[in-house]
C-alpha cells in the first residue's frame, strides 16, 4: 500500500513538472471559429502543441488586420494575418517587432463573387454593374491591382460600400451584381441564403495576374529571438494540424465544432475543403512543401502592392517574412 501511494505521489509530481514545463503561447486568429481554423484545433486536440512544450489558447479575430497589432504589441506572441496588411503595417510602423514566419494561404482567397444570372462570369462582366465592397475588406483592398492586371475599366463599375453582415444578403437579393470577399466565405454564405450554387461565379484574383500571397503565421520578433525552438515547434504543430485536416476534413471539423457548437458542421466542412483546395494545396506547395515562399513572386507581389499603396519607406522583403523557423524544404503536405 505504501509503495503504491509512493508511486502515485511520484506520478503526480512528474505530471506537475510536465505541466510546469508547458509554455503558454496564445494564438490570435484573423476571424471567427470557422472551417479554415479547424487545423489549429486539431493540433490542440491531438497534442501536437503539447508535444512541442506549448499550451496554446486560440482566440477568434475580427478581420485580416486584427492579429497584427496584437502580435506587434506583444499581447500575443503568434497570430494569423494577411501578409499584405502586415507589409503596410510595417511601412507605417517602422521597427515594429512583428514578421511572418509561415505562409498558409499560398494562393490568397481574394475574390469577386457574383451571380451568373446577373451577368457576372468573368472580370470584364463587372463593367456597367454594381459591385458591393465592405471598405475594410481584404479583397476590396486588392481590387485596384486586379483591375490593373485584367485591364478592366474600374471607372465603369459602380462601387456600393456594404457592411460584412449585409454583403451576401444584398447579392442574394440582387441589390448588387457581385461582391468582394474571401472565396470560401462568400460562396458558402450565398449558398446558405438559398442562391443556387450553379448560379454563383467565383473570380479568384490569383487566377488573373494578382501575385499576392494570403494569410500567414506571424510572430512577435522579440519573442521569437528569445524562443526560437518554441516558434519552430509551434509551426511544426500547425503543419501537422493542416496535414491531418487535408487528409480528413470531416474529422478536423469535429475539433472545430467542439469550440463552436452553434455552427453548421456540413457548411464548415465545405468551407475548410474550399480553403484547402483553392488556397493551401497548390502546385507550389505540393512541389516545395508548405510554409515557405518564392522570392521572385514575393518581390513581384510587393511591386503590385505599390500600384495601390504609396510606401513611406523603401520596401524590404526581409522585414516581412523569414524562413528561419521553417525546416529546409518546408513542411510536406503528406503522401
Amino acid at each position: 500500500m505504501f509503495n503504491r501511494a509512493l508511486a502515485l505521489a511520484g506520478a503526480l509530481a512528474a505530471a506537475g513538472i510536465a505541466a510546469e514545463a508547458q509554455t503558454a503561447m496564445p494564438f490570435a486568429l484573423d476571424w471567427k471559429f470557422e472551417g479554415p481554423s479547424a487545423p489549429y484545433f486539431v493540433a490542440v486536440d491531438k497534442g501536437y502543441f503539447a508535444d512541442a512544450g506549448l499550451e496554446v489558447e486560440i482566440s477568434a479575430g475580427q478581420g485580416s488586420l486584427d492579429a497584427i497589432p496584437k502580435v506587434a504589441t506583444g499581447a500575443f506572441p503568434v497570430g494569423f494575418a494577411d501578409i499584405n496588411s502586415l507589409i503596410k503595417f510595417l511601412d507605417q510602423n517602422p521597427g515594429a517587432p512583428v514578421t511572418a514566419v509561415m505562409m498558409i494561404y499560398d494562393k490568397p482567397p481574394f475574390a469577386i463573387v457574383g451571380r451568373k444570372s446577373l451577368g457576372i462570369e468573368e472580370p470584364a462582366d463587372l463593367e456597367g454593374k454594381v459591385l458591393g465592397a465592405p471598405p475594410p475588406d481584404g479583397a476590396w483592398a486588392q481590387f485596384p491591382i486586379f483591375a490593373a492586371e485584367t485591364g478592366i475599366d474600374a471607372d465603369a463599375i459602380t462601387v456600393e460600400p456594404v457592411g460584412f453582415p449585409t454583403r451576401e444578403p444584398m447579392l442574394a437579393e440582387g441589390e448588387v451584381d457581385a461582391v468582394t470577399g474571401f472565396s470560401f466565405s462568400s460562396y458558402l454564405n450565398l449558398a446558405r441564403l438559398g442562391v443556387p450554387e450553379d448560379d454563383i461565379s467565383t473570380i479568384l484574383m490569383a487566377d488573373y495576374g494578382v501575385d499576392l500571397y494570403g494569410n500567414a503565421i506571424i510572430v512577435n520578433t522579440n519573442f521569437a529571438e528569445e524562443n526560437p525552438e518554441l516558434v519552430s515547434g509551434f509551426l511544426d504543430a500547425v503543419a501537422k494540424g493542416w496535414v491531418d485536416a487535408i487528409a480528413d476534413p470531416a474529422s478536423a471539423t469535429e475539433s472545430l465544432m467542439e469550440r463552436n457548437p452553434a455552427a453548421d458542421a456540413e457548411l464548415e466542412e465545405r468551407r475548410l475543403e474550399l480553403a484547402i483546395d483553392a488556397n493551401v494545396v497548390t502546385d507550389y506547395t505540393q512541389e516545395n512543401g508548405m510554409g515557405d515562399i518564392d522570392d521572385d513572386r514575393f518581390a513581384n507581389a510587393i511591386e503590385q502592392l505599390a500600384l495601390t499603396y504609396e510606401f513611406q519607406g523603401e520596401p524590404d522583403a526581409s522585414l516581412y517574412f523569414t524562413d528561419a523557423y521553417l525546416p529546409e524544404g518546408g513542411f510536406p503536405l503528406g503522401e
